[in-house]
């Protein structure tokens, strides 16, 4: 398969194993989850064509998450760079102040449906982790959450925040203990416990299965912005570029998903790490090889003997040495580009868009506000930027009082 189907949904164009462009994804799990990986894949494939479940899943989306999200034009941010008009869609409104609301929700739905009273999920930043424990004490469901204790560290208000919601946090001490070491334990766990156990992983990565859900659940966020813009714009505007950090990959699915088959272009950004470090987590960008990672097959950092590579980034979202497949396959069909932004240059822009703007984007989206900073002054005023605001800077005040001196919204 050569290029994005326009009949049908970008997460269904893959072939009988699963794999896009026969490259990317897939099933590599032990023989012991196949069963459970199958029961959830029919499962979810009758769900999303219930229209009684889809029914369900609107309504707490707009009732229980807050859907719409804003869209917003950032004119100070605008006049000062001069060039290109830039737009936010702050996702970071939504109800917890991230786009992980979306896939906790749908995930902790298909739990009640399949009868299981545990839920067990992954974490790096906290968001996939603090909105599992807010969606499972929504709908009576007990929540376990694996979480890096690097990451437990640096992300404090999520972890109070994720105790607070009733949620049993595991610290994960092995490798670099960050998120990759999370789902890596998380899905150990499941495989003993999975009868009575949900599985949500946060992102579109690991087997088929989980990487259609968290899609499935994301893509809410460009079906609001085709509305949007047309209210906006009359339609979608010709010179329009969408810009997502990219760490696993769902939020920017999620901000594409409608636009896939549009002229926009595509600008995915992932953590470059410390300016004079050579250490990152930007596998597309780097031209890092194929390896099997969580059970897809994905660009992966890797050292020289094929094993996977240290990560380095001051965002704990996007501190993954892997990518979603479906970003994998993205880049070798040429329909989005990537590019980094190192720590430094993340910082830099959430400074100055918390300065001009009444936003306050977290560590990750501030790296996509980075490539919007850059981009825009080179560009005429009939060009478009929107950039996902997909997460709150909260969580990362801690790390910003310590960067840049003071943490101030």
């Amino acid at each position: 398969m050569s290029k994005i189907l326009k009949k049908r949904q970008f997460i269904d164009q893959h072939d009988k194993n699963f794999m896009y462009g026969g490259k990317f994804g897939g099933n590599f799990i032990p023989e012991t989850l196949k069963k459970p990986i199958d029961d959830l894949t029919l499962l979810f494939g009758k769900l999303r064509n219930d229209k009684k479940f889809i029914r369900q899943r609107d309504h707490y989306f707009k009732t229980y998450i807050g859907v719409p999200t804003p869209f917003i034009k950032l004119s100070k941010l605008t006049e000062f760079l001069g060039g290109a008009q830039i737009y936010a869609k702050v996702v970071s409104e939504a109800n917890g102040g991230a786009h992980k609301i979306y896939n906790a929700t749908v995930h902790c739905l298909i739990a009640k449906k399949a009868g299981k009273k545990f839920i067990v999920g992954d974490t790096g930043a906290g968001y996939a982790g603090k909105m599992l424990s807010m969606a499972a004490k929504k709908f009576g469901l007990k929540c376990k959450i694996f979480m890096g204790a690097k990451d437990i560290k640096r992300q404090r208000p999520n972890v109070n925040a994720m105790k607070k919601n009733g949620a049993v946090i595991v610290p994960v001490t092995t490798g670099s203990q960050t998120l990759v070491d999370a789902v890596s334990e998380c899905m150990r766990y499941w495989v003993s416990n999975c009868d009575t156990t949900h599985m949500c992983v946060g992102s579109t990565v690991g087997p088929n299965i989980f990487v259609k859900i968290c899609a499935f659940s994301t893509a809410q966020i460009s079906r609001e912005l085709i509305h949007q813009m047309k209210q906006e714009f009359g339609g979608v505007p010709d010179k329009l570029k969408l810009i997502n950090c990219v760490g696993g990959g769902s939020s920017a699915i999620g901000f594409w998903n409608e636009f896939l088959n549009s002229n926009a272009e595509l600008i995915g950004v992932e953590a470059g790490g410390p300016k004079n470090s050579k250490l990152h987590a930007a596998p597309l960008s780097t031209n890092s090889k194929v390896g099997i990672l969580h059970g897809a097959a994905q660009y992966v950092i890797q050292d020289k003997e094929g094993q996977i590579g240290s990560t380095e980034s001051i965002s704990a979202g996007l501190d993954y040495p892997g990518i979603s497949p479906l970003h994998c396959y993205l880049k070798d069909l040429k329909r989005a580009r990537y590019t980094v932004a190192t720590d430094e240059e993340a910082l830099s822009a959430y400074k100055l868009v918390s300065r001009l703007e009444n936003i306050s984007p977290s560590l990750e989206p501030s790296h996509a506000f980075a490539e919007a900073i850059k981009l825009a002054p080179k560009l005429s005023s009939k060009n478009i930027i929107v950039v996902n605001s997909c997460g709150d800077s909260i969580k990362d005040k801690d790390i910003i009082k310590k960067k840049l001196g003071k943490y101030e919204r």
